[in-house]
């Protein structure tokens, strides 16, 4: 890892931390609000210690794509937690009758880029 790429991931998990310290839940609720913020502080910790020991560039800069999508749609939506995507099992066409392989490779393609680790964690 470069020295520009730790700063930039170190800043990042310094911004979550710093956000979590001002984090208000939309509901107004104080235990909402607790629960919110102990939410976003297991997320960063696991997901900073499951890709702490990545080498690959590329890799790296998903990740860190991903966490900058992450915080951006938790503030605009005030809440925390991913937003799901909804497609119905069969919801893609297939491509010259290949089936349900063709469904899984399209579904995972169409995955936005603030849900890549989610399903790994959860």
């Amino acid at each position: 890892m470069t020295t520009a790429t730790r700063q930039e991931v170190l800043g990042l998990y310094r911004r979550i931390f710093r956000l979590t310290r001002k984090w208000q839940a939309a509901s107004g609720q104080m235990e909402d609000t607790i629960k919110e913020k102990q939410y976003i502080i297991h997320e960063a910790r696991t997901l900073f210690q499951k890709n702490k020991n990545l080498t690959d560039p590329d890799l790296i800069k998903q990740c860190i794509d991903e966490c900058t999508a992450r915080i951006e749609i938790g503030l605009h939506y005030q809440i925390p937690y991913p937003r799901p995507i909804h497609l119905p099992p069969m919801g893609l066409t297939p491509l010259r009758g290949r089936g349900l392989q063709s469904q899984e490779k399209l579904r995972k393609l169409s995955k936005p880029v603030y849900l890549k680790s989610h399903d790994e964690i959860s």
